[in-house]
């Protein structure tokens, strides 16, 4: 049962819930963005921080890997939290741990202190405020819609990529990563007290059309989460998660310091990918767009398309590093690299609806945890026992494929 007190209800009135909406899906972009941002702002500081202490790219990046992991294995138990706890308690407890993580990091200087705090501390912080709590309240107020407003929530990775990794780089240049990682700690912190006056039982409710349709049972189908387990609709869409993330962040985790070795300059490498963020947000509403006129599957299919075409272009960019081949990287790679993310989550939630939904998608994203982490930890391996990026990309270009695979063979997904 719902715990949240009702701290600024008077500020939302229940005769507009059209209103509403919009406010819970502005918050759930907001702290999307934080969340994604701040967690993918690692990318920029992973070579300052390997030349400070002098460790491998492989040991660097396992920080990096615990992030996704912890984010991943946690996603379970944000969801039975979100279920039993509410949203007050889920956001405010993920605010609180990114605040006190990036505050440990900054007086960091053992690699564990980095794998506790910027990697299990700011992984299950992500989670908390991430795509499983999200799209489990915006689930109550957007019903059908919930694709099209789950589009706008992936979107906010890639405005998190183009606030936060250019300002990460600003900050890093003109006072040092330590004192970076302590600027975004308090940003965090300070974030808490608007937080809580925000009118959760209003937001925790859901829409009435919404609740109603729940009551009269035509959305609960009685899912368990060992049921769901053992149908073969779970293990497609896990593995979907599981091998799509391998592959783009195997790439994502270093694809800064490989700009920065093909001859960019590093706040030019930060930028660029940075404005992918951009390109993403277009190639959410695109290929949401897409899901409406020619249906899910082709277009999850040509998602995956683009994406290895965005990998060629990185392959070549090592020998031809000109702003063109990097111009249609950062648009083909960073539009649809979380495109795939709203299609899938929406089949999830329907298939599987029901008031244990959020323990369930919760479950499956763990596909996505784990395929990160080892995306980015073995991304980093392949790194230092070849000293060349032709291996990490040929690695993730197999991930790909793999990837799309469910989506033509397996009969839910391609229905």
């Amino acid at each position: 049962m719902d715990q949240d007190t009702p701290r600024g209800e008077t500020l939302a009135k229940p005769n507009k819930p059209a209103r509403v909406a919009l406010g819970v899906l502005a918050l759930c972009f907001v702290l999307s963005v934080l969340g994604r941002g701040l967690s993918d702002s690692f990318t920029v500081f992973l070579k300052p921080i390997s030349e400070d202490f002098g460790w491998d790219r492989a040991e660097v990046v396992s920080v990096y890997s615990l992030t996704w992991l912890a984010s991943g294995l946690t996603a379970p138990l944000v969801g039975r939290l979100f279920d039993r706890s509410g949203p007050r308690v889920v956001y405010t407890l993920g605010l609180s741990l990114l605040g006190c993580a990036f505050l440990v990091a900054s007086r960091a200087h053992e690699l564990w202190q980095f794998r506790l705090s910027v990697g299990l501390c700011v992984g299950f912080g992500t989670a908390l405020i991430g795509n499983v709590s999200n799209s489990i309240l915006l689930g109550r107020w957007f019903g059908t819609r919930l694709p099209t407003a789950m589009a706008v929530i992936y979107s906010a990775t890639g405005a998190g990529l183009v606030v936060l990794l250019p300002l990460s780089q600003v900050l890093i240049d003109r006072i040092g990563w330590r004192e970076a990682y302590g600027v975004f700690g308090i940003g965090a912190l300070c974030l808490l007290a608007p937080l809580l006056f925000l009118p959760w039982r209003v937001f925790a409710r859901g829409s009435p059309h919404v609740v109603r349709k729940a009551e009269l049972g035509l959305i609960d189908e009685g899912w368990t989460l060992l049921g769901a387990m053992r149908h073969h609709a779970f293990w497609a869409l896990f593995s979907t998660f599981f091998f799509t993330a391998i592959a783009m962040y195997a790439l994502t985790a270093q694809i800064v310091a490989y700009l920065i070795d093909a001859g960019f300059a590093p706040l030019q490498a930060a930028t660029a990918w940075g404005f992918s963020g951009i390109a993403l947000f277009v190639g959410m509403l695109g290929v949401s767009t897409l899901d409406g006129i020619i249906g899910r599957r082709p277009s999850v299919l040509f998602s995956y398309g683009v994406s290895i075409v965005g990998i060629i272009l990185l392959w070549l960019l090592q020998w031809y590093p000109n702003y063109w081949l990097l111009t249609g990287f950062v648009i083909s790679f960073g539009s649809m690299i979380g495109s795939r993310g709203p299609l899938i989550t929406a089949t999830a939630l329907k298939i599987f609806r029901g008031e244990r939904v959020g323990t369930i998608y919760g479950t499956i994203s763990i596909g996505s945890g784990l395929g990160s982490a080892l995306g980015s930890w073995g991304g980093g391996l392949l790194h230092d026992w070849t000293h060349s990026y032709n291996p990490l990309i040929a690695f993730a270009l197999v991930n790909v494929v793999l990837g799309m695979i469910p989506f033509l063979v397996v009969p839910a997904l391609r229905r």
